[in-house]
């Protein structure tokens, strides 16, 4: 079997999205170059048929090959707890923002087990690990930024102190979605909070491109930057 789909995927790459694709991943160098909607349907021809042979052989030489297995996973239906373990086998194969983003967003079941889900990934919250930090706060950002998680979610994301910067940069796009979705817990937040200067100022950047945020609240989300002084490594908030 993946052998076969190994030859479909070769068959459905373009050399010039596969020159894209790579510069958008610079840290991994293994990618095909097919295109997302090809690798979703194939990940939903597999999922409606013996997926668990699938999984249980699939390869992962290459990008789309690990991104296919992610997308099946989203896509099967099965108990929870097979679920989990299949999340769970899957994780430590995520090496790549893009990966774990569309996995993160394809595991659509979590709205039907949400408290469920919410303890499985407070682990990978509190690891060392790049990229199952990241799947803890994607995971975050796309089912738990309501109420009544707002209000444990904002803390969550206060208590990480990883400097990689798939994780900065995923903690300030988590935040920034707080802030469209529950603007006042989250302004509260970032009046209070104990976020380094770079996770901090890119989530007030990333709020102030949002388009779903009005001229005004930009311009007070502006005047929140943090002034570093590069030579002594201090720094200044300023709020209104």
């Amino acid at each position: 079997m993946e052998k076969d789909i190994r030859t479909q995927l070769h068959s459905l790459a373009e050399p010039e999205y596969q020159k894209f694709a790579a510069s958008l991943i610079p840290n991994i160098s293994n990618v095909m170059g097919v295109r997302l909607p090809a690798v979703r349907k194939i990940a939903k021809q597999i999922a409606a048929g013996d997926w668990r042979a699938y999984l249980d052989t699939a390869e992962d030489e290459y990008f789309e090959e690990v991104m296919l297995q992610g997308m099946v996973i989203g896509h099967v239906q099965a108990e929870l707890d097979e679920l989990l373990t299949r999340i769970s086998a899957f994780v430590p194969k995520i090496d790549n923002w893009s990966v774990c983003d569309s996995f993160c967003a394809g595991l659509k079941y979590t709205k039907v087990h949400q408290e469920a889900m919410w303890n499985f990934i407070q682990p990978y919250l509190k690891s060392d690990q790049e990229y199952e930090i990241r799947f803890g706060v994607v995971m975050l950002l796309n089912f738990y930024l309501e109420e009544p998680y707002i209000y444990q979610v904002l803390p969550l994301l206060d208590q990480i102190k990883h400097e990689a910067y798939y994780v900065k940069m995923a903690v300030a796009w988590a935040i920034s979605i707080a802030y469209v979705k529950q603007p006042e817990a989250t302004m509260l937040f970032l009046r209070h909070n104990t976020l380094d200067d770079f996770t901090y100022n890119k989530a007030l950047q990333k709020i102030t491109e949002s388009y779903r945020v009005t001229p005004e609240d930009k311009q007070v989300i502006r005047s929140m930057k943090r002034k570093v002084n590069k030579q002594t490594n201090t720094r200044k908030q300023t709020t209104p």
